[in-house]
C-alpha cells in the first residue's frame, strides 16, 4: 500500500513540475505589423493644462504633441484569467485612437497558444471571447471597455491632449483629473505622476468586473520603469490591478508600436 501511494504521490510531483515548467518558457513574439508609422504630425503643446500635466507633456513629448489616429502594439504579457494561475502570453492591441480597440492575446504553455482571448470596443460596445472561459457583453462590459480604451491610451498618451472630447483637471502637484467620454456621459480618471520624473505613475478609475458586477471595484494602472528613446521615456511596462484582488493579473511588455496605420478592416477581424 505505501508504495503505491509513494508512485501516486510521485505521479503528482512529476505532473505539477511539468506543468511549472511549461509557464516558465515565454513564447516567440508575433511578427511586426506589416505597415511602419509614417512621419507624424504635429500640434503645439497647449497652454493652461494643470502644472503636472504641462509638466509630463514636455517631459514625454516637448513643445510639439504628435496627432496620432491609430496604434498598433505588439508585445508579451503575464495574465492571470481566472485563479490563481499566472500564464505567459503574447499579444497585439489594436486601437483606432480615441474610438475602439480589438486585443489578441495568446496564452501559452512551453511557448505554444493553449488559450486565445479576443476582445474588443467597437461602435461602443464591448464584447469578451476567451477560449474554454466563454463570452461577455452588455452595458457593463462597455462601460469596462470604455475605461480600457482610455486608460491603455497610456501608450500613446498625445491623444488626451488633441482629443476634443477630453480634458484634464487640476487636484495637486502631483495629480491630476482625466476626463474622457463615455457614451452621452463620463468618466473621471485619477492620474498620478512621479514627483521626481514627472511621468505618469498610476491611473486610477471605477470600473465593473463583468457583466455580473453588482458594483464598480478601484482598477489600477501602474505604469512600470519607463525605457528612454532618442532622449524621451517611453512606457514599455504596464500592470493592472483590481483592488479586491490587490496583486497584479495582468503584466504587459510592449516590444512594438506602430502609429497612423490603416487598421480600419483590421481591428474588426479575429485572431492575429
Amino acid at each position: 500500500m505505501l508504495q503505491i501511494l509513494l508512485i501516486v504521490v510521485g505521479i503528482i510531483a512529476t505532473l505539477v513540475f511539468i506543468g511549472w515548467l511549461g509557464l516558465q518558457i515565454q513564447p516567440s513574439s508575433f511578427p511586426t505589423f506589416e505597415q511602419r508609422s509614417p512621419e507624424l504630425k504635429t500640434i503645439p503643446l497647449p497652454k493652461g493644462l494643470p502644472a503636472p500635466v504641462e509638466r509630463y507633456y514636455r517631459v514625454v513629448y516637448g513643445e510639439n504633441i504628435p496627432a496620432i489616429t491609430s496604434v498598433v502594439i505588439t508585445g508579451r504579457a503575464m495574465m492571470r484569467p481566472v485563479g490563481p494561475i499566472t500564464f505567459p502570453a503574447r499579444l497585439r492591441f489594436t486601437h483606432i485612437a480615441g474610438q475602439a480597440y480589438r486585443h489578441y492575446i495568446e496564452l501559452t504553455w512551453f511557448g505554444l497558444p493553449i488559450i486565445k482571448a479576443n476582445e474588443r470596443y467597437i461602435d461602443d460596445k464591448g464584447f469578451m471571447d476567451i477560449q474554454f472561459i466563454g463570452t461577455d457583453e452588455g452595458e457593463k462590459i462597455d462601460q469596462a471597455a470604455n475605461l480600457a480604451l482610455w486608460c491603455e491610451s497610456s501608450k500613446f498618451p498625445a491623444i488626451y491632449l488633441t482629443d476634443p472630447r477630453v480634458h484634464w483637471e487640476p487636484v495637486d502637484d502631483s495629480t491630476a483629473i482625466l476626463v474622457v467620454p463615455f457614451n452621452q456621459t463620463q468618466e473621471h480618471i485619477v492620474v498620478r505622476f512621479d514627483a521626481k520624473t514627472g511621468l505618469i505613475t498610476w491611473l486610477e478609475s471605477m470600473r465593473y468586473h463583468d457583466s455580473k458586477s453588482t458594483s464598480k471595484v478601484l482598477w489600477l494602472n501602474h505604469a512600470l520603469d519607463p525605457e528612454i528613446r532618442d532622449g524621451k521615456p517611453v512606457e514599455q511596462q504596464g500592470a493592472v490591478i483590481w483592488m479586491d484582488d490587490g496583486m497584479p493579473w495582468f503584466i504587459l511588455t510592449v516590444e512594438d508600436t506602430v502609429f497612423n496605420v490603416d487598421v480600419q478592416e483590421y481591428i474588426r477581424k479575429t485572431g492575429l
